[in-house]
This record gives C-alpha cells, sequence and structure tokens, in this order.
C-alpha cells in the first residue's frame, strides 16, 4: 500500500473515531448554548455573555471588589482582554473600579446598583435560555447524569 493512501486511511478512522465525535458533540453543543445566551442578553439587556459573567462574579460577593487580574484568571481572558472588557462595562455604567486598599499601584473592580439592577434582569434571560436548552430536553435523570458526569470532568481537570 502506498503511505500516503495509508495516511489517509489513518487519518480517515482518526476523524471519524467516537472520541472525536463525541467531544465534537459537547463543544458544538456548548458552542450553540453560548450563542443563544448571548443573542438573548444582547437583545433583551444590552450585554454580552461575557459581560454577564463578570456580574455574576462581582454580585455572587456583593462587599468584595475583584481585581482584573482574578477577572481574567475566572474568565479565561488575557490581561488586555479583560482590560478592554471593564473598560467598556464601565462606559455602560455596570462597573466601577475602585483603588485597592493598602496598594496605590492596584485597581478593584466593582458592581455599580445600575450592574446590579441589568444583572438581575440578565440572571432571569439567562435562566430562560439554559432551561430550555440545556435542562427542557433531557429527563430529569438525564440532567442529573449530565450535570454530575460535567462535574466529575472538571474535577478531574483541576486535579491535575
Amino acid at each position: 500500500m502506498n503511505p500516503a493512501n495509508r495516511d489517509n486511511d489513518e487519518a480517515v478512522r482518526a476523524a471519524g473515531s467516537p472520541l472525536v465525535h463525541d467531544f465534537g458533540l459537547l463543544i458544538k453543543a456548548a458552542t450553540r448554548l453560548e450563542q443563544r445566551i448571548d443573542t438573548a442578553l444582547r437583545k433583551e439587556c444590552e450585554v454580552s455573555h461575557t459581560m454577564f459573567e463578570v456580574l455574576i462574579r462581582l454580585c455572587r460577593k456583593p462587599d468584595e471588589a475583584v481585581s482584573q487580574r482574578e477577572l481574567a484568571d475566572d474568565l479565561t481572558l488575557t490581561s488586555s482582554g479583560v482590560t478592554r472588557l471593564v473598560d467598556r462595562m464601565e462606559g455602560a455604567g455596570l462597573v466601577r473600579r475602585v483603588p485597592a486598599p493598602g496598594d496605590r499601584r492596584s485597581v478593584l473592580v466593582e458592581s455599580t446598583d445600575h450592574g446590579r439592577t441589568v444583572f438581575l434582569r440578565a440572571a432571569a434571560v439567562h435562566a430562560r435560555v439554559v432551561e430550555r436548552y440545556f435542562v427542557a430536553p433531557l429527563h430529569p435523570d438525564d440532567y442529573g447524569r449530565l450535570t454530575g458526569s460535567l462535574g466529575a470532568i472538571d474535577k478531574a481537570l483541576r486535579d491535575t
């Protein structure tokens, strides 16, 4: 057999493997769900899904301002990416930067009253989309197994 043909055959088998297929389903579903959430949040609340994620982080512990570095780590963004995001959110009145106590070089980010109001509206939109496309298509037992499995995967990734 010609080596090029053998490589083609192996590539076809590898591309069609169950692991590639199953992981592809996970990525496609997550990407499509994220797109649905982002579209609904932009249309109904004028915030992106990423902005919503920042507001979740800031509203989870309202008395705790968060550094941009922590936001970048939480959102897996670069420092410059989170700086631009916070700039846009600050311009929209959703967040404000405040000096870090005891460190004049550091700046913290906190939600504004307007940001919390927008977050509450966005949380309802988010819940509606997640319920429709992530929860409702599954039997309750399957949903529990799915979320349990996703938790196990997340734990394995964090532990290594």
